[in-house]
């Protein structure tokens, strides 16, 4: 279906208006200009009533003066005819084959929004990010994302300050890079220097007995020298004992005592040495567990960058309305880069004309007011791009330059001659109206 646009409008005695006839552009912008006061924006207040319903009617939606009630018609370039009169602007609808329908007929096309654009414009950053996440089927998706990625934040925040700590506490402890990998145990030196005695005690041993053995062998030289006569009958066994002493003698001399200097030593160094060697483990163990929150800083990291690429291209793969537009980390909108409160006004307009055609895509047409912030060279460009989209857009602006298609003077469309309704007289009869009218004991006269 084709977007529904207005093809024309008439509205008598609404707010400021009097008689008011419009036919505006189909494809891009008409501008409704004119000094304040002379009823521009009643004019777009009308079409909001008119459309959308008795929520959108005017507080005092009839002129004052006017001799009778407001009166709209409005037709749609869809065939229907909307019109609200009577002292209750009451709604008739009117489709192309005549059958007559209601308020909710004209929902079914029409956008809330593009009669109150005011209340986008106005609302905050993450309602309008709401409403274009919203009309793109992808908020819960998004949403997801965010509360993931924000979660992965919050861990990481927490596993970056834990590493710090932990990093820190490592560096803060001391390193003995001369002690041993592991404590010296105290019975295994005890056994060591044991070992030693023994070994020293055997060696005394054998000096002893080569000393006594030697101080016999010289007894018996002497007793020889005295028993000379008996020197044959001992002779083997002294030669074979002798070799035996000399024998004993060398091996003797050849011993080596065990230095127990460093084992002595090192027992009384053991607890300094296994006090490095402690210090050495907590330096160790918190290292690794400073090396292991890292671990985890970086892969929460990666999680969260996984998470970001993966809402990059939900993004990118949504049909957004409006070429630069996107949503920060931060839910926010952007356009170009810029995010809401750093656009210029037109760029606010544009994204919200984008944005609110995109809520409802059956609905052509854009309703906007106070046009007068844009200069003329940034309304000729907004009005070319709203022609390129197809969008109709009415809007007003202060002024009565060559910029505004339609001037409003006093409640009338400046230079056409639109009669108002008659009014009734006091008997009955319709009489044609004008502001010279007076009312004198019960009668009217011109």
């Amino acid at each position: 279906m084709e977007p529904v646009k207005i093809s024309s409008l008439e509205l008598e005695n609404v707010k400021r208006i009097r008689a008011v006839q419009i036919v505006p552009t189909k494809d891009g912008l008409t501008v409704i200009g004119g000094r304040n006061g002379q009823g521009k924006t009643s004019v777009l207040d009308a079409i909001a009533w008119a459309l959308g319903g008795k929520k959108m009617q005017p507080d005092n939606p009839n002129r004052d003066g006017a001799a009778t009630p407001a009166k709209l018609h409005v037709e749609l370039s869809n065939g229907i005819v909307v019109e609200r009169r009577g002292k209750n602007g009451t709604l008739y609808v009117t489709d192309t084959t005549g059958k007559k329908g209601t308020q909710k007929l004209l929902n079914e096309f029409l956008s809330e929004l593009a009669l109150n654009l005011p209340s986008f414009l106005g609302g905050t950053d993450k309602e309008r990010t709401t409403a274009l996440l919203h009309t793109l089927g992808i908020d819960q998706q998004l949403a997801n994302l965010d509360g993931q990625i924000k979660a992965l934040y919050q861990r990481r925040l927490l596993a970056g300050q834990d590493a710090k700590q932990k990093r820190a506490y490592a560096s803060g402890l001391p390193k003995y890079d001369d002690a041993p990998a592991e404590p010296v145990s105290v019975g295994e030196l005890s056994a060591r220097l044991m070992e030693a005695h023994d070994v020293n005690l055997e060696n005394q041993r054998k000096r002893d007995k080569a000393f006594r053995l030697n101080r016999d062998h010289e007894a018996l030289a002497d007793e020889i020298s005295h028993l000379r006569q008996q020197l044959e009958q001992m002779e083997a066994g002294y030669e074979a004992e002798e070799a035996e002493v000399n024998a004993l003698i060398k091996k003797a001399e050849t011993l080596k005592d065990v230095d127990t200097t460093e084992i002595e030593q090192s027992i009384a160094d053991i607890e300094s040495v296994n006090a490095k060697v402690r210090d050495n483990q907590r330096r160790e163990e918190a290292d690794a567990a400073a090396t292991k929150a890292e671990e985890s800083y970086k892969d929460l990291t990666e999680s969260i960058e996984s998470l970001r690429e993966q809402r990059i291209a939900l993004l990118d793969n949504a049909p957004l309305p409006l070429d630069g537009l996107s949503v920060d980390d931060d839910g926010d909108l952007t356009y170009n880069g810029q995010t809401w409160g750093d656009m210029s006004g037109s760029e606010q307009l544009r994204v919200a004309t984008a944005i609110v055609r995109a809520t409802k895509p059956e609905c052509g047409f854009v309703l906007v007011d106070g046009l007068e912030q844009l200069d003329t060279q940034t309304l000729a460009e907004f009005a070319e791009w709203a022609q390129g989209e197809g969008l109709q857009v009415i809007g007003t602006r202060v002024g009565t330059d060559d910029a505004c298609s339609i001037i409003i003077e006093d409640g009338r469309v400046e230079g056409q001659d639109m009669t108002e309704t008659p009014a009734p007289d006091p008997k009955g009869k319709a009489v044609a109206w004008d502001d010279s009218a007076t009312k004198t004991n019960g009668s009217w006269t011109w």
